[in-house]
């Protein structure tokens, strides 16, 4: 399984809104139930998308200017960058299949 990458307030303009390949954000909290529950499938896209998709986490406790700035009331929010915007976002969870679907959309375009 890949290693999924910690981001904070003070690296995610580096890390994601600068980054040269697409990146998938994960917004959770060490609280959030739905949130243990898409971890794995979360770590196995990282894996799976080595490469063409960079796939951080952000915990919205820790990181509230960051969860304030992208508009995130719900988690887990799962929110797709390209080229510094944001182009898709998946709130709550769901099957790998669907997140899959809108990773592979994104990589296309």
């Amino acid at each position: 399984m890949a290693h999924l990458t910690e981001v904070t307030d003070n690296d995610f303009e580096s890390q994601v809104l600068k980054s040269s390949t697409p990146v998938l954000v994960d917004f959770w909290a060490v609280w959030c139930g739905p949130c243990k529950m898409i971890a794995p499938i979360v770590e196995e896209l990282a894996g799976e998308y080595e490469g063409r998709l960079k796939v951080v986490k952000l915990d919205v406790d820790e990181n509230i200017k960051t969860a304030t700035q992208f508009g995130i009331r719900s988690i887990p929010s799962l929110v797709i960058f390209k080229g510094g915007t944001e182009v898709d976002r998946i709130i709550g969870t769901a099957p790998k299949r669907h997140l899959a679907a809108k990773i592979e959309a994104v990589l296309a375009a």
